[in-house]
């Protein structure tokens, strides 16, 4: 499903069902897994219609896109340092903007080291480093190749 299908502009377009979205882009998750899509379409749609407008919650998953470098970099870095606040801010932007744009995996790993981060176990939580940055960069390709952020 494409965020413009999701979410509409003009009201007179509805939701396109899984499968007539474009091959291929990721999977949203592997059926029959239980896993948490990659990227949830409602949750996109859902941020439109509570701001009563598509192209807000699109420019919203635009700049989560945009961000993501420096989200990544601010948790790593506060990791590495050790900095318990600044890791745990981090943490919990990653996970509440995560979810915010439906990206509902990387938002349970964010989660997970907020968990660790909060019981003082940042060499756990940097251990995970490289699932967040595959998981994150995952979720930007997704939102870029099938919800159409660049256009505007």
């Amino acid at each position: 499903m494409s965020l413009l299908a999701a979410c509409p502009d003009d009201g007179k377009t509805g939701p396109v069902l899984a499968a007539e979205a474009p091959a291929g882009g990721a999977p949203l998750a592997a059926p029959g897994s239980g896993a948490a899509p990659l990227v949830d379409p409602a949750a996109l749609q859902d941020l439109g219609e509570q701001l009563n407008s598509a192209a807000v919650a699109k420019g919203f998953a635009r700049d989560y896109a945009q961000m993501w470098d420096r989200r990544y970099e601010a948790l790593a870095t506060a990791l590495d340092r050790r900095d318990q606040a600044a890791a745990l801010d981090a943490a919990l932007s990653l996970k509440t903007s995560s979810s915010m744009v439906g990206g509902l995996r990387l938002a349970e790993l964010a989660a997970d080291l907020e968990e660790a981060i909060r019981s003082g176990h940042l060499a756990e939580a940097a251990s995970r480093l490289d699932d967040v940055a595959a998981r994150g960069s995952e979720t930007v390709d997704e939102l870029q190749f099938s919800y159409i952020l660049w256009e505007r």
